[in-house]
């Protein structure tokens, strides 16, 4: 063995322990685990090395080592091995997400809760992307004698509701009508591409009738609005507090930011298209600093997606988390995908 490859080994028998300890890793112990052929001096020098250049730290003077995030970012790219989960623990996570499968956003949120349960990670799941999702059908639901509610459905799943008050009195045939004649203008539309100027041209197009459209008009152009933006599933911010607080990972600007979804959503849509982990002060936002954030992507129709994303502490089991959200985002993918195809 050569003397880099040892010392890829010290450090990756380092990571590993004090992921599954806790507890800093000296020389002795070291040669115990990974049966090194080479004197306690030798795994010292290794150690010494190790963290001159960044990747271990010694938090007191007699104490052993532990990884740094520049340590950690090493084991990722050239050590670790994600072992796939197996057909059974995948066929667990089917079942489960199965329960509650009534919506994408039913599916995302069991996916949400279930990577919680499995990783004991704060998980998140974002709707997916808009970009391409096109009106399938636009329906009217009467709720009083002048008002109604507008339900958009999309070609992704998504269904996004709006009520509207008329100052005229609804009556079921015409709510048959405005449905025929809205669905004939809209249907197979991008939901992006209706804004005002959309809107007005279509009420042109209605003539005399869209005296009568204007409320309706208003509530499908917001209901499109709404089904444009995407939207974050999470789990319980309370049980990451509870659980995690005595990490190190949870601060009040921590649960700020989880809280606010416009800057949440942003930090999510930017994230890379294949399965990414950034550590500490690798993340854009400085609430992360003392944090792991994955994310994976589920894929419809074959295409990239939505995002499934987990929130850990720095000392996690990077392998088991990953294989553990991928598994779940491919199953809340191919679920999805037959939904919206039903």
């Amino acid at each position: 063995m050569t003397p880099a490859a040892r010392k890829q080994q010290v450090l990756a028998a380092i990571v590993e322990s004090f992921i599954s300890t806790g507890e800093p890793v000296g020389s002795k112990s070291l040669l115990d685990e990974t049966g090194l052929n080479v004197s306690s001096a030798t795994v010292r020098n290794d150690m010494a090395e190790l963290t001159g250049r960044g990747y271990l730290r010694q938090p007191h003077t007699s104490a052993g080592r532990i990884p740094t995030e520049q340590g950690y970012r090493y084991y990722i790219d050239h050590v670790m091995r994600v072992t796939p989960l197996s057909e059974g623990a995948m066929t667990t996570i089917r079942d489960s997400l199965s329960r509650r499968a009534d919506s994408p956003e039913d599916i995302l949120q069991s996916a949400a809760d279930l990577s919680e349960r499995l990783t004991g990670s704060l998980a998140l799941a974002t709707t997916p992307n808009p970009d391409d999702c096109r009106i399938r059908k636009i329906s009217f639901v009467q709720t009083g004698a002048q008002s109604a509610m507008a339900v958009l459905i999309c070609s992704n799943g998504i269904i996004r509701t709006k009520l509207f008050r008329c100052d005229f009195v609804l009556t079921p045939t015409l709510l048959q009508f405005l449905d025929r004649a809205v669905n004939e203008t809209f249907a197979g539309v991008a939901v992006t591409a209706v804004g005002q100027p959309f809107i007005q041209t279509a009420a042109v197009r209605f003539g005399e009738f869209s005296l009568f459209l204007p409320p309706a008009l208003i509530a499908i152009l917001e209901a499109a609005q709404l089904a444009s933006k995407v939207s974050i599933r999470h789990s319980s911010l309370s049980k990451l507090i509870f659980d995690l607080s005595g990490s190190g990972m949870v601060n009040r600007e921590l649960v700020e930011f989880l809280q606010n979804e416009n800057d949440l959503a942003l930090l999510l849509e930017r994230r890379p298209q294949r399965t990414a982990v950034t550590i500490g002060k690798e993340n854009s936002r400085v609430e992360l600093k003392n944090s792991a954030l994955f994310s994976t992507r589920y894929s419809i129709g074959g295409n990239p997606s939505g995002l499934l994303a987990a929130i850990a502490p720095l000392r996690t089991d990077y392998a088991r988390t990953i294989a553990i959200l991928e598994g779940i985002a491919q199953c809340a993918g191919e679920m999805i995908e037959e939904l919206i195809s039903a």
